[in-house]
C-alpha cells in the first residue's frame, strides 16, 4: 500500500523529489531515519587529531563521522560533500569534508549516493582520514550511510535571509548563518557569567512560580489564564520580584532568580511579551550596593561575550570600564531642558512642556508621571556611556523605599546605557505599613480600570510582616544586557521569539 501524503498537492519540486526518494527507499527495504548510524568520532575530534595533515598527506585511521550535508559536489568518479557536525562550544572544527570515490566504494555505492543524497541531509560516513590534495583534511569514504532525510531543501547559503524568516525559522537560520550561531553561543556565555559571577558572590540561585494568584513587582499588563485543577483565575508572572523578597523574609541573605517574564504589552526592537529577566536581592545592601554588584556583572559579561569592555555602536564607543555615572532625575532634565523642574512643579507646566516638545502625553496623568515621561523622551535616549538615573519620584517604584534624604524622593535608579534602559535596582521597602499603603493604592488604580496597577497580595504583606532585613535588590534584562553585546534586536537575542502569526 502505497503512502498517504496529504499535503502533496503543495509540495514544491524539490519537496517532490525529496518525499520520492524517501519513498524509494523505504520500497527497497532501507531506513530513512535509523535510530543510530556508525560514529567514532564528531567533526572537532577529527580536526583535533588530524589538523597537522600536510597536503596529500593520509594515514591508515579509519574513523565514522556524521552530519549535515551542506555543500555537495557529484563529479563523475568523485564525489565531495562537506558535514556540518554541531556548534555547541566554537564554530571551528564543525565542518568536515567527506570523499566518495569509485575506487574506494564501487559503483553501486557511489551510484547511491548520487540518487539519493540532498543538501539537508544528515549522513554518516566511515572511511580513512586523509588531506586532500588541495590541503583540506578529509575523510576517504570506504562506505556510507544516510541517517535523517531531509524532505524541505535548506537555504541558500549563500543568499542573506530576511529577517522574518531568520526570526520564524530559527532552525534554518542556524544552519545557514554563522551569525545565528554565534548569537547562540553569545546568550549561553552571558547568562553562564552571571550565574558564576553572583555564585562567587555568595548569591543562591532559587526558582519561583511562574503562575500566580496575585500579580505584582512591577506596573506592566499580566496576561491571563485559568487553573482548572482549582477553578481559579491565575496570570503569569509579570516580575520575580515578591517571591524573592520572600526568600529574604525566611533568612535567605542573598538570592537570585533568572527566569521567563510575560507582560501582554507592546512588541518592537526592545521589547517583547515573552523575555528573560535576571533579579537579585541582598541583605543589608542598599541601592549603591545593588548598583556595583550590576556593574560588576555586566563588565564579566562583556568579558565572557567579547573579551572586551569597549562597545562599538552607529552613536558612538560605549566604555564599560569608564565612569558609571549617577544622575539625578530632576536637575538632569532641569538641565536638559533649560529651565527648573521640581517635585513642586505643576503638572500644568510639565503638559506645556511636552506639548512644546511634540510628547504625547495623557491629560489624566500626574506630576510625577509626566516628569518620567519628559525625562524617558528627552534625556535617556542621548545616555550613550553607562549611568545610573537615580533619585526618582515615589511613582516609579511602589516597592522602593522612602529616599533617607528627601521625602519627595525614592531610593531608585534605572541603568541606561546605549540610550536605553538594560536594569532597575533600589533600596528596598521592607516597612509592611508603608507598604501596604503602597499597594492599596495600587489595587484602587487597578479597580478603576489601569491594567498595569499592581494588586493588593496579602500573602507577600504577610510575609513582610514576620521582618525583612535592609536590603538592595536589582533586576536586569538579559535579553537587553546581549543587544547591547551585539547591537542588535530584541528578536534576534531570542532564539525563538514570539511572532504575529502568519495568516
Amino acid at each position: 500500500m502505497s503512502e498517504i501524503n496529504p499535503a502533496a498537492q503543495s509540495l514544491s519540486e524539490q519537496e517532490q523529489v525529496r518525499h520520492d526518494k524517501r519513498a524509494r527507499r523505504l520500497a527497497e527495504g532501507k531506513q530513512a531515519y535509523p535510530i543510530a548510524v556508525p560514529r567514532s568520532h564528531s567533526a572537532a575530534e577529527v580536526h583535533a587529531a588530524w589538523d597537522h595533515l600536510n597536503a596529500g598527506e593520509e594515514t591508515t585511521e579509519v574513523v565514522s563521522v556524521s552530519g549535515r550535508v551542506v555543500f555537495i559536489r557529484n563529479t563523475g568518479k568523485l564525489c565531495f560533500a562537506t558535514l556540518q557536525d554541531g556548534f555547541t562550544q566554537t564554530e571551528d572544527g564543525a565542518r568536515l569534508q567527506v570523499m566518495i570515490s569509485l575506487a574506494e566504494v564501487g559503483a553501486d555505492t557511489l551510484d547511491a549516493w548520487k540518487a539519493e543524497v540532498d543538501l539537508g541531509d544528515f549522513v554518516s560516513v566511515t572511511g580513512q582520514v586523509i588531506s586532500s590534495k588541495r590541503g583540506e583534511l578529509s575523510v576517504l569514504a570506504t562506505d556510507w550511510t544516510l541517517a535523517s532525510k531531509a524532505l524541505r531543501p535548506l537555504p541558500t547559503l549563500h543568499k542573506e535571509l530576511s529577517e522574518e524568516t531568520r526570526v520564524r525559522q530559527r532552525y534554518a537560520d542556524l544552519v545557514a548563518r554563522p551569525e545565528a550561531r554565534d548569537m547562540l553561543r553569545t546568550r549561553a556565555a552571558v547568562t553562564r557569567s552571571l550565574r558564576e559571577t553572583l555564585y562567587a558572590e555568595g548569591y543562591l540561585e532559587v526558582e519561583t512560580p511562574v503562575l500566580q494568584l496575585v500579580h505584582g513587582g512591577a506596573a506592566a499588563r499580566p496576561f491571563n489564564t485559568h487553573l482548572n485543577a482549582f477553578d481559579t483565575d491565575m496570570t503569569l508572572r509579570i516580575a520575580l520580584e515578591l517571591y524573592l523578597k520572600r526568600a529574604m523574609v525566611g533568612g535567605a541573605d542573598r538570592v537570585y532568580e533568572i527566569g521567563r517574564i510575560f507582560r501582554n504589552e507592546g512588541i518592537d526592537s526592545s521589547h517583547s511579551a515573552e523575555f528573560t529577566m535576571l533579579e537579585a536581592y541582598q541583605a543589608w545592601g542598599d541601592q549603591a550596593s545593588i548598583a556595583a554588584m550590576t556593574k560588576r556583572l555586566v563588565q564579566n559579561a562583556a568579558d565572557a561575550a567579547l573579551g572586551t569592555r569597549v562597545i562599538d555602536t552607529p552613536a558612538g564607543e560605549i566604555d564599560l570600564d569608564g565612569e558609571w555615572e549617577w544622575r539625578p532625575v530632576y536637575p538632569t532634565l532641569s538641565g536638559s531642558l533649560g529651565e527648573q523642574i521640581t517635585p513642586e512643579t505643576p503638572a500644568a507646566g510639565l503638559r506645556k512642556i511636552a506639548e512644546a516638545h511634540s510628547i504625547e502625553v495623557n491629560p489624566a496623568w500626574p506630576a510625577q508621571k509626566l516628569v518620567m515621561e519628559l525625562f524617558g523622551e528627552l534625556v535617556e535616549p542621548h545616555l550613550l556611556q553607562p549611568t545610573f538615573v537615580c533619585d526618582y519620584p515615589p511613582l516609579a517604584q511602589p516597592l522602593a523605599r522612602e529616599h533617607r534624604s528627601d521625602p519627595n524622593l525614592i531610593e531608585a535608579w534605572d541603568l541606561i546605557i546605549g540610550g536605553v534602559e538594560r536594569g532597575t535596582g533600589f533600596s528596598e521597602l521592607i516597612d509592611p505599613v508603608i507598604q501596604r499603603e503602597r499597594l492599596l493604592a495600587q489595587s484602587l488604580k487597578a479597580a478603576a480600570g489601569d491594567p498595569e496597577a499592581m494588586q493588593l497580595d496579602e500573602d507577600f504583606l504577610a510575609a513582610l510582616e514576620f521582618g525583612a532585613p535592609p536590603m538592595g535588590g536589582m533586576g536586569l534584562g538579559l535579553d537587553r544586557l546581549i543587544m547591547l553585546l551585539t547591537g542588535v534586536g530584541i528578536r534576534e537575542t531570542i532564539l525563538f521569539p514570539l511572532l504575529k502569526p502568519l495568516q
